[in-house]
């Protein structure tokens, strides 16, 4: 992995030169960041943080699987962040800093590339978060940006997926459903009143980030993960690493005012992804404490299971289970 920031030509129509473009878009991110070395070095040095353990994730943003060709620049970063940030969360991480990797298309002039990287400044601000270098290239093909990021947790107090028991309660922050209908709202997909389309288009376009959940799930939660997949799929994650089998009631499923008026389809909506909440698992004692933890940080968490015997996810409605078509996203 290229550390250092720098250009590396694959083809493709250029604007500015791609050393001027890291100097003039980048760089500034970086101000603030010693560990980047002013992004003229082919890596960063990342210090030790005694009695912490440095939480790493990444994912990647392709045009047309990941965010829409018009979608604006400026919002496409701040996803690309937030949805790592989504991971770190679900780890119970302090946000620290990251490395960028973006190929940009024939399609992105100087001007899209500037609020770009806007974007990523704004939410670096928002959250705390450092540049510390990364790689840009050109491509024919269409857009993609992956972000590395890095988080800090105290020794021994990451929530992994693997710590659900039989008997815990599943929990779930925040509303399902939101980010999957989001994107049929901003493809004109389906048909709600002009105020639930702009909420849902901006679920999915801007998730939420649920960093103050990290002192309550440290606490109290057993194993966690984000909502990125769907509910059910990553329900499905924590109950295979931790060898047991998750039970989702779909009539305790938190719903917001404008997902509710589908609530017909609730299975697609646990299944459909883009959430970027967090699911996660207490000792049955402890679920009300998780839940008033939570609420004290501003995020409503609402217990939607049970953690039982056995394995794989099983979807229940009105007291009968219900075979869903489909658990969530999956990559080909």
């Amino acid at each position: 992995m290229v550390v250092g920031l720098r250009a590396t030509p694959l083809g493709g129509a250029r604007t500015l030169d791609e050393f001027d473009s890291i100097a003039r878009l980048f760089r500034p991110l970086a101000a603030g960041a010693p560990e980047a070395l002013d992004l003229r070095d082919d890596a960063a040095i990342l210090p030790s943080r005694p009695g912490f353990e440095l939480v790493v994730t990444t994912d990647t943003m392709v045009e047309g699987v990941h965010f829409l060709a018009d979608d604006p620049p400026d919002q496409i970063a701040r996803k690309l962040l937030r949805v790592n940030l989504s991971d770190l969360a679900a780890k119970a991480a302090e946000p620290y800093g990251y490395l960028l990797t973006v190929a940009w298309s024939p399609g992105w002039s100087d001007d899209r590339r500037a609020a770009f990287a806007r974007g990523l400044g704004e939410d670096q601000a928002a959250f705390g978060l450092k540049l510390f270098g990364g790689d840009t290239v050109s491509t024919p093909g269409p857009m993609s940006a992956g972000a590395a990021l890095f988080g800090w947790v105290e020794a021994g107090r990451a929530v992994r997926r693997s710590g659900a028991r039989v008997g815990d309660t599943v929990l779930v922050s925040g509303t399902i459903g939101d980010g999957w209908l989001g994107l049929q709202a901003a493809r004109g997909a389906v048909d709600l009143p002009a105020a639930d389309l702009a909420y849902l288009a901006g679920r999915y376009r801007l998730p939420e980030p649920r960093l103050g959940l990290r002192d309550a799930l440290a606490r109290y939660a057993s194993a966690a993960a984000d909502v990125s997949d769907g509910l059910l799929a990553d329900a499905a994650h924590i109950g295979e690493a931790s060898g047991v089998g998750i039970e989702i009631d779909l009539d305790r499923l938190p719903l917001s005012a404008a997902a509710a008026r589908l609530a017909g389809q609730v299975l697609d909506l646990a299944a459909g992804g883009d959430d970027y909440e967090v699911v996660c698992t207490a000792p049955a004692a402890e679920g009300s404490l998780l839940i008033a933890a939570a609420q004290a940080a501003g995020v409503a968490m609402t217990a939607v299971g049970r953690v039982v015997a056995g394995d794989g996810v099983t979807a229940r409605q009105h007291g009968h289970a219900v075979a869903p078509g489909r658990l969530g996203w999956r990559h080909g």
